[in-house]
Order: structure tokens, then sequence, then C-alpha cells
């Protein structure tokens, strides 16, 4: 058998379901106390405090926490979330967390070697936390060719995926690696028929802007775009809008239908008042639980409305759940960010 022909066979047997097929749980990291985030620990923590007591309305969270900090975050998170004792760094579980596939017989489970995003932070227990999660949910795990965070793949479930070159096709992760056999590898591991490479940006934010904060598939053949805010005219940012919506515009799905784009406009800094410079205000950085979607609320009320409208229009039967995520996005991040959903197994119910 031919190495095309293997490749096909395996992707046949393995796909990687949208976010919005059915949960079983939610995993999400308590950030440690001596972790990058200092004097912001308590602020940090009740955001992603915040965020598993709205989840655990919807569906189980498994919330990962140092040996020490259990008691802590069960007194704030609540009973409603179940809290187990592993040793991790910070909150960031769609990165060091596994992503989960279906396999020939069921969920399995990929390690991508979280590595500090490029080796820009040390992330010595997060490093391990994929197989942690994969021991509790009792899930194979498959051993990744490459390095790339869970974030930077963004799939609809029917074999389009959509990624940004920044992040993955970068010697930070993948030296030696071309784009072409990143993508043979992507292929391989989610099972996706069709990659589509959106530019990005290196180096001007801890991700090598992930794909999860730019575009994200909300229905088939319909991608939310995250529009910058460009009130002082156009920024590398807008740029690699820009760049991202021409590929889009000229771009068809794994099943050879042209895609809408929906624009998402980001919200208005001057209404945020004082904000950093890692600071994300992408609400396409959002989470679909069961019955429910999360979505950030920054504060341009606006802006929030009108994302609350568009996001909950196009998953209709979701309850649409906002919340003040301050902290995690000063921090760069987003609900997206802290959250790794396992998905139900249809296989398993196929028999």
């Amino acid at each position: 058998m031919g190495k095309a022909q293997m490749s096909s066979q395996k992707r046949a047997e393995r796909f990687m379901p949208a976010e919005t097929q059915e949960h079983v749980r939610t995993f999400m990291s308590w950030p440690s106390p001596d972790s990058v985030w200092e004097d912001l620990t308590s602020d940090v923590q009740g955001d992603v405090a915040g965020i598993a007591r709205a989840l655990a309305d919807f569906e189980p969270v498994v919330m990962l926490a140092a040996r020490e900090e259990v008691k802590a975050a069960r007194r704030a998170c609540g009973s409603g979330v179940e809290v187990i004792p592993v040793a991790v760094d910070d909150l960031w579980m769609r990165d060091s967390g596994p992503t989960f596939v279906e396999g020939p017989k069921g969920l399995e489970g990929i390690d991508l070697h979280f590595n500090g995003w490029g080796g820009k932070q040390e992330h010595e227990h997060d490093a391990r936390v994929a197989r942690a999660v994969l021991e509790y949910a009792e899930v194979p795990r498959i051993d990744a060719p490459l390095t790339a965070e869970g974030g930077s793949l963004e799939v609809d479930g029917h074999g389009t995926l959509v990624v940004t070159e920044s992040s993955l096709a970068n010697a930070n992760r993948n030296p030696g690696l071309s784009r072409d056999e990143v993508e043979r590898a992507l292929k391989d591991l989610v099972g996706a028929e069709k990659v589509i490479w959106l530019k990005g940006l290196k180096a001007q934010d801890i991700t090598d802007y992930h794909v999860d904060s730019l575009a994200r598939f909300a229905e088939d053949a319909v991608v939310l775009l995250s529009r910058p805010w460009d009130g002082d005219g156009p920024d590398m940012w807008t740029r690699a809008y820009e760049q991202a919506r021409s590929v889009m515009e000229r771009e068809t799905d794994a099943r050879d239908r042209s895609i809408e784009i929906v624009d998402l406009p980001e919200p208005d800094p001057i209404r945020l008042g004082r904000r950093g410079d890692d600071f994300l205000g992408s609400y396409a950085n959002y989470y679909t639980a069961n019955d429910a979607v999360l979505i950030p609320r920054f504060g341009d009320r606006r802006a929030d409305r009108n994302a609350a409208v568009v996001i909950g229009d196009l998953h209709p039967g979701r309850e649409v759940v906002q919340l003040e995520i301050r902290t995690i996005a000063e921090g760069g991040g987003g609900i997206h960010c802290a959250t790794q959903q396992q998905p139900k197994s249809r296989r398993m119910d196929n028999g």
C-alpha cells in the first residue's frame, strides 16, 4: 500500500468533530499562584471560576488544579464543578490539553506536545496535561508527529480545517517542516480532507495568532471572522483580517461549497478604558457548550450586544451567556482558550 493510500485510509477512519457536537464534559485548568499572573492571580482565578460555574449549568466541568489548590478551586467554582488534583501552570486548557478526534473504535486524544507557544514561556506541568486528561477520561492517546496547540485548529466537522501559517508553519514549533509537511500531518491527525491556510501574524502575540481568535465555523460553510476596530486606520491586525477575508472569499469547504463570511466587529477600545498591550478583544473566541454559547463581554455595549445577537442567531436553540473575563482578556486569551471539550462519540452510539 502506497503512502498516499495509507494517508487517505487514516483520514477515512479518523475525524475531528465540530465543537457543536454534543459534549461529554469540558476540561479546564486552575492557574497556579506561582504562574505569570503574579499579583493578578486572584483576579484571573475569579474569571476562570466564573466560566466554570456558568458552564456547569449546561454540561459537566472537570477542573484540573495543583493538589494544594484543590480546596480553593472547589470553593470558587462551587459543587457543580469537579476538581481533580493535577499539577498545572496556567489556565490555557485549549492549548495544553488534548484535541479529541473520532477513531475507528471511538474517541482518541491527540497530544500536540504543548511547548509554551514556541518556547515563549516555561510550562513544565502544562506539557503533561494532555496525558493527564486522557488518563482521567480513559481515552487512547495519539502521539502527534508535530507541535501545535488546540487553539490553532478550527474544523467544521465535515473535513474542513482552517489554520494560520504564522502559528503552525513556524520554526518555534516545527523546525525543519515545510508547510506541505505540516499539512499532511494535520490531515492524518484530524481526518481533514481540505486545509485552508490563513497567513496570520508571527511574533505579535504569544500564540502567533491562533485561528480561534480570528475565524470560527458557526454553521456548515458559514465562518465568523473577527474584524478589528479600525478607528485609527489600517494596522497589522486589520491587514491580517483582510488577508483572511480574501482567502475565505475565494475558498470552498471540503464539500466544495462556497463559504459565507459573517463579520464580528471587535469592541471600540475607546469605550473600554485603559487596557494593556496584550488585551484580546475578539468575540470569536467564544465557546459552544451543550445548549449554550458562552461569549465574552468587554464593556462596549454596542459591540457586546451585536456579538450576542450575531453569534446567537447562528447558534439557534442555544442560550447565549455573556461573561466578564477582564483579566483573561488582558492576558491575551478568551473563553475558548480556557476550555477544551470532550465530544460524545457518535461511533460508540452506533455500536
